[in-house]
């Protein structure tokens, strides 16, 4: 009995195998299949997703793909797992996820409904508040202010629908000025042919202080919208999405996270060594105590 016993589990092993190998699917069969992992990458994104002066790929969303990266290596047996960086824009960063280009979109992507119908997010991993970025010598603080003047934003974003959605945007007309990403937006601040950069909060203040005059640039005007910002992944790999959901969250309950937040916010980062003192909100803490991938609509729901 006891010998027939342990042929029937034997073979039932075996039996199951190959069964767990053909379960394996989605994103995780790819990148064991190839031994790879694409990470989309942004190029103006400070600090969350940038270049540094060697062009490498760095920031606050480019370490925490790296420690998702590593969970996956765990999750797979890959030791050795190749990692590939594809530089994305706001208008193609959604289309390269969901036709398996980019398998982590590591920038500076809010997390909406409408993108939430095409592809799936990580928990929120930074919160921002959408503004304006202006020279502080234009006398601007807000949108009513802007009437028959050039706004700068970057293609793919949502700043003019927010700006045209809020109740002091909805009687100004001013003229909208798309640049193809946040550097090129910012230069046409810059360089006067746009009055304000409406953009993150963060971004904006990235970018003013890696600028050739810091202190001629100030966010400012009113709150536009409150934006979680994540990790994004192809929808429907809910397999993927665990591996990658646990990792981040295995940061924030050990406290990871808060380090990488201080490192690339509150202090001294490439290239210029520049530092954005820009501390962690109180949305944020929240989050990373509970955290969640939940839409900024649940974020700007009216009282």
């Amino acid at each position: 009995m006891i010998r027939a016993t342990v042929v029937a589990f034997i073979a039932l092993a075996t039996f199951a195998l190959p069964v767990l190998a053909q379960d394996l699917g989605g994103t995780l069969k790819k990148v064991k299949d190839s031994a790879s992992i694409t990470l989309g990458i942004r190029e103006s994104s400070l600090p969350l997703s940038y270049l540094d002066d060697k062009q490498q790929p760095v920031g606050y969303h480019i370490d925490i793909c790296n420690r998702i990266v590593d969970a996956v290596k765990a999750q797979l047996k890959l030791p050795s797992l190749k990692v590939t960086h594809t530089p994305v824009t706001s208008q193609n960063r959604i289309p390269l996820v969901t036709n398996g280009t980019v398998d982590l979109e590591c920038g500076s992507t809010t997390n909406n409904e409408a993108r939430q119908k095409q592809v799936a997010f990580a928990p929120t991993t930074f919160v921002t508040n959408v503004r304006m970025a202006v020279k502080k010598a234009s006398g601007i603080k807000s949108l009513s202010q802007l009437n028959g003047k050039p706004v700068a934003t970057t293609t793919g974003t949502t700043s003019v629908q927010l700006m045209r959605a809020h109740e002091k945007g909805r009687s100004i007309d001013f003229k909208e000025v798309y640049a193809k990403d946040h550097a090129d937006a910012f230069l046409m601040l810059e360089t006067d042919r746009a009055v304000a950069f409406v953009m993150d909060d963060n971004l904006l203040a990235g970018l003013m202080v890696t600028s050739k005059n810091p202190n001629d640039y100030a966010i400012v005007g009113e709150v536009l919208n409150i934006e979680p910002i994540a990790i994004m992944l192809r929808r429907d790999d809910p397999a993927f999405k665990t591996v990658v959901d646990d990792a981040v969250k295995a940061l924030m309950k050990s406290g990871e996270i808060d380090k990488l937040y201080a490192k690339w916010f509150m202090s001294p980062i490439p290239p210029k060594s520049a530092n954005l003192n820009f501390a962690m909100s109180d949305k944020l803490k929240e989050l990373i105590k509970a955290p969640s991938d939940a839409p900024a609509e649940a974020y700007n729901k009216k009282q």
